[in-house]
């Protein structure tokens, strides 16, 4: 039985990365599992842990790669086939570089913004037509420290604004299950971005 909707939280595996501004995505989904009393389980197969939950009566597969970033595609593409779903039913949920902390947007396809978990990602699903909730975690003070950056934890007041659009994004991927990404983004999108 095909699910109605995959969505994949990226982030890196380790307790090393817990909480990093590249583990955001990773996070939603685990607030997904605890909201709809799923338990994310290691999947060999789709380098993944995983569960099913319910959303309002819709099937949603959640899961997290258990690959580094770079290679979330992997799971993504072993996912999609175990689930039986197309691109346009698959959600990604990622940081964002581009986006002042802790600022939410909703996308449906589009460019890849230099993530390399994207990156991989398209190459393995073939297509950029996925769904995208993006997590701002801002820019870093220069080019050069991106990578520090994203592996970095948030300061304390940053933590408490960023715990609020998990929380957001969580809302935002159920909404996306429920009524479709063109509500959602609707609902998200609308929020000026301060500065």
């Amino acid at each position: 039985m095909p699910a109605d909707l995959l969505v994949v939280g990226l982030g890196n595996p380790g307790d090393e990365y817990a909480r990093t501004r590249h583990n955001v995505g990773a996070e939603v989904v685990e607030i997904l599992a605890r909201r709809h009393g799923g338990r994310l389980r290691k999947a060999r197969r789709e380098r993944a842990t995983v569960d099913e939950v319910r959303v309002d009566g819709r099937r949603v597969a959640l899961a997290v790669p258990l690959t580094y970033m770079n290679d979330s595609g992997h799971a993504v593409g072993s996912l999609a086939r175990r689930f039986e779903v197309t691109p346009e039913r698959i959600v990604i949920v990622h940081d964002e570089l581009d986006l002042p902390p802790a600022v939410l947007r909703v996308k449906a396809g589009g460019g890849l913004a230099g993530h390399n978990g994207l990156r991989s990602i398209k190459q393995h699903l073939r297509t950029d037509e996925f769904l995208r909730v993006r997590i701002g975690v801002g820019k870093p003070l220069s080019k050069e420290r991106g990578a520090d950056h994203v592996l970095d934890r948030f300061g304390k007041r940053e933590r408490a604004e960023i715990d609020v659009t998990l929380e957001e994004a969580a809302d935002a991927v159920e909404v996306i299950a429920t009524e479709g990404v063109a509500a959602a983004m609707n609902r998200y999108n609308k929020r000026v971005i301060e500065g």
